[in-house]
């Protein structure tokens, strides 16, 4: 059950949302008109954590008396961040790159109360290692998926089987939000009890 104040969800991803739902909050969503980091050559704790940041505090700006919770995702490879990709092509290198190795999956938390003065922050790390993966691998994997708007250019909860070989940590997390961490952080502050 939240607190009276209530809960604002400031993505866009349907995968935020389900996840956050799924851990029984009643929220709503409220996009953030922010231009995110995206320098792939930018730590990417640094990277997810600004982007989360910048999302909940505009959306907590214009909703003083909100819970507001933003999360940013990037995948981490060969010292580079993998973010959406912006067309197929690209989202081929990065399936090419990623084929048969591991990387790691970043998620940024950001939960914000501008009228309370609250700001807390964290970060998730999981590991997933991908399979061998032909070109014709990945061209089926890309009829079968829309990637355009996933970091990483898969989503490991479609169709993630035909892509991933092995995963270390949260799945959630590598979905876009962490759960066990959110559900604490959100429980501590009161907003879930």
């Amino acid at each position: 059950m939240p607190t009276t104040a209530p809960l604002i969800l400031a993505s866009a991803s349907p995968r935020r949302r389900e996840l956050l739902a799924e851990l029984g909050a009643f929220f709503s969503v409220v996009v953030a008109d922010v231009v995110e980091h995206e320098d792939p050559g930018l730590d990417p704790r640094v990277m997810v954590a600004r982007n989360s940041a910048l999302k909940a505090d505009h959306v907590a700006g214009r909703h003083p008396d909100a819970w507001v919770l933003g999360a940013d995702t990037t995948v981490f490879v060969d010292g580079h961040a993998l973010n959406k990709p912006v067309d197929l092509d690209a989202a081929r290198a990065m399936l090419r790159r990623l084929s048969g190795r591991a990387h790691t999956v970043f998620t940024g938390v950001a939960l914000r109360h501008a009228g309370r003065g609250v700001s807390d922050d964290l970060g998730v790390a999981s590991e997933v290692e991908f399979r061998s993966l032909s070109d014709a691998d990945i061209e089926d994997y890309l009829r079968l998926v829309h990637v355009l708007d996933k970091a990483g250019a898969y989503a490991i909860q479609e169709h993630g089987e035909r892509l991933v070989a092995a995963r270390r940590g949260s799945l959630s997390n590598i979905v876009g939000l962490p759960q066990e961490e959110v559900r604490e952080l959100l429980t501590r502050r009161g907003v879930l009890r």
